[in-house]
């Protein structure tokens, strides 16, 4: 038998977050994202040294902080400059979900050029998500004309 270098049900990249507090972070990502529990490590002191969640067809893996390994989160650090994009079926219910769960808004939802209706917020843990639902195709010719628009307008 020979073993897979990328594991069977894993998608090739994968996000790891550090968080403080990661079982209450599962508990908005289940409610706010829809995401699924895959498997929980429990670790000492009521931690969780890691956990999988599944969005769709992706996972997103987590942990606690560990100052002592150099793992820590957004809001110890002050932040983080990266954004995570997830589609969803209903943006505006999602967003509100998330806003009425503790999340600060960053970008309200709206209509893009590009055909998703999109907005952005930072979750209670300091991760920011930009969550979207498609809402039009947008042929390329089309793109570009409102690509050249939405910069000049500075939208």
């Amino acid at each position: 038998m020979s073993v897979k270098p990328v594991p069977e049900d894993y998608p090739r990249v994968t996000p790891y977050l550090c968080v403080d507090g990661a079982a209450a972070a599962i508990d908005f990502y289940v409610l706010v994202l829809g995401a699924t529990e895959r498997m929980r490590m429990p670790a000492p002191g009521g931690k969780i040294g890691h956990a999988e969640l599944q969005l769709g067809n992706s996972v997103v893996m987590l942990a606690d902080e560990y100052p002592d390994m150099g793992f820590r989160g957004p809001k110890t650090v002050g932040g983080t400059p990266v954004t995570l994009h997830v589609y969803v079926e209903d943006v505006d219910a999602v967003f509100a979900s998330a806003l009425a769960n503790g999340s600060k808004e960053l970008r309200a939802v709206k209509n893009e050029f590009y055909g998703d209706r999109t907005g952005e917020f930072e979750d209670p843990f300091g991760h920011r998500w930009s969550v979207a639902s498609h809402v039009e195709d947008v042929p390329e010719d089309e793109m570009a004309k409102r690509a050249e628009e939405a910069m000049q307008s500075g939208d």
